[in-house]
């Protein structure tokens, strides 16, 4: 018995070093690269780059930046941002405090956003916005409005890693009155969720005026 209980610990001893995610997850993750159309020459800080449709691994605990060119399309770039899990507390829980802080330093709780990185690109002249799709191929949001949330995090994140600058930091394609535009249109956005439960809501009532 007291060899059983020997091994057994022996077993979890290594996970509670390395932490729970960094042996689940890794400290990589892949990403799936698309542009519509296809054929876009995607490359991210770091000098990491491919050709849409592509598949690549990126670390889990950097953000990047994804520049898509096309011929005869509009240039865009976009920001990736590194999240954390929410698995961290029971990481902590499940590895150990020094799991917990292995997990935390190398990013293997963190999950890459957007993922997969799909971005429909628009015409040279065109007035229309790129827009980044979902799995499903449903639209997320403009590229715009996305760089615009997560913006600040990842030049800074960026910045400490020596890939840019505040000299070389990209100028935003939007104005400040675009900028009041875009806080309004998350606000509504927010806004409408509640709403479309109460409607729904109101449609499963029964009408008080007719009898059952």
């Amino acid at each position: 018995m007291k060899t059983i209980k020997t091994m057994a610990a022996l077993i979890v001893l290594p996970m509670g070093l390395g932490g729970c995610a960094t042996v689940i997850n890794g400290t990589s993750q892949d990403i799936q690269v698309a542009s519509e159309p296809s054929g876009a020459s995607v490359e991210f800080t770091g000098g990491i780059g491919c050709t849409a449709p592509c598949e690549l691994s990126l670390k889990r605990k950097d953000d990047y930046r994804a520049a898509f060119v096309l011929d005869g399309y509009k240039s865009e770039y976009v920001y990736v941002q590194s999240r954390t899990g929410g698995a961290v507390a029971g990481n902590i829980l499940a590895g150990g405090l020094i799991g917990g802080v292995v997990d935390a330093s190398n990013g293997a709780s963190n999950s890459l956003y957007p993922r997969p990185l799909h971005v429909r690109l628009v015409p040279d002249g065109s007035t229309e916005e790129a827009v980044l799709l979902g799995k499903e191929g449903e639209i997320l949001s403009t590229v715009a409005e996305h760089n615009y949330k997560v913006r600040d995090d990842v030049e800074q994140s960026l910045m400490k890693r020596g890939l840019m600058t505040s000299t070389d930091r990209p100028v935003m394609i939007v104005t400040e009155e675009e900028a009041a535009a875009l806080r309004e249109a998350a606000a509504s956005k927010e806004n409408e969720q509640p709403s479309e439960s109460v409607a729904e809501d109101s449609e499963n009532e029964p009408d008080a005026s007719q009898p059952e």
